[in-house]
């Protein structure tokens, strides 16, 4: 087994390669952000998508479209307003009068990566038009069914919203990103930094250093990491312990929660440990990748009651505390 993953470390060292070049990019353009990031290095190598909350202005759109920039992949962003039409993302038929034919008209979401941003602008019949893309990697007009590309990620920005002008997301459709990413202000320095790149008339910009088909290597190699009984168990007792937290002397939450984790979560939590052992070099999963990605797959799937809302208390309180109470392997 040892030197298997001696082997295995030594193909993921060469496979990540990549990834140097590519933060190298980015950081012509992003200061800081390490967690955002590393969040959608993750969603990337684990084949997941990622959403981003935080209030406007904090570079969550120029982080996702530098990202972007930086992989030879097809792109497109897609503004989400109040009069988007589910059409307008999914495409449509359109009649040609002089044959009398319908044709297809594919919409942006037949992309590699698709830039939602501002999500939470636009209903949710138009938000619920990405799920069938988002869960089966494929969208179907009128009654044809099309496939999307291989390398297809979905990155969503969405405003708090408690903001003007929000609507919350169908739980289902928020069940379906891999990771949901909180970013706050910079530090002083970070936003002296900031100031100095981004207040000018020409703006820094990334180029393309990273290929589909090495994205789609990792993403094999990724799989290939070896993931330990004793952590599997550890993150099926994170996971039942939203659902049952008095098992794990956590019975004063059990008041504030209305749904638990979904079985999802307990499969994206390895999917996204691997990808994070990966982007550190590292060809077996640690209680530290779970930690490191587990808070990010788990906060956005505990649903609360409204006496946790009177009491003030998150989803994020409540995932701290179980993966306080949880005992580590």
């Amino acid at each position: 087994m040892d030197s298997e993953i001696s082997k295995l470390n030594q193909k993921i060292q060469q496979d990540s390669l990549f990834l140097v070049d590519l933060r190298k990019e980015m950081a012509k353009v992003v200061v800081g952000q390490d967690d955002l990031i590393n969040g959608l290095l993750v969603g990337l190598i684990a084949n997941g998508h990622v959403l981003v909350e935080g209030v406007p202005g904090l570079a969550k759109t120029l982080t996702v479209k530098t990202l972007a920039q930086t992989i030879s992949a097809a792109f497109q962003r897609i503004q989400f307003t109040p009069d988007l039409l589910p059409a307008d993302i999914v495409g449509t038929l359109v009649f040609n009068p002089k044959e009398n034919t319908f044709a297809v008209r594919k919409g942006p979401i037949f992309s590699n990566i698709v830039l939602a941003d501002e999500i939470n602008r636009a209903p949710a019949k138009v938000q619920s038009a990405l799920l069938e893309g988002m869960q089966e990697r494929q969208v179907t007009i009128s009654d044809t069914t099309f496939k999307l590309p291989d390398l297809f990620m979905v990155l969503a920005t969405q405003n708090p919203i408690e903001q003007e002008g929000t609507y919350p997301l169908p739980e289902a459709q928020v069940d379906r990103f891999m990771l949901k990413i909180n970013i706050t202000y910079p530090s002083k320095q970070e936003e002296a930094r900031v100031l100095e790149l981004m207040a000018r008339q020409t703006l820094p910009s990334a180029g393309k250093v990273v290929s589909v088909e090495e994205v789609m290597k990792a993403r094999q190699t990724a799989d290939l990491i070896y993931v330990d009984d004793k952590i599997k168990n550890y993150v099926l007792d994170l996971v039942i312990a939203t659902r049952e937290p008095e098992k794990h002397g956590l019975a004063k939450i059990k008041p504030w929660i209305l749904y638990g984790a979904s079985p999802r979560a307990t499969i994206y939590m390895i999917q996204a440990a691997k990808a994070y052992a990966f982007i550190n070099g590292r060809g077996y999963v640690t209680p530290e990748d779970i930690k490191a990605v587990g808070f990010n797959v788990m906060c956005h799937r505990v649903l609360l009651t409204y006496e946790a809302e009177a009491e003030n208390i998150g989803s994020e309180d409540i995932v701290k505390s179980i993966f306080e109470a949880v005992e580590v392997p």
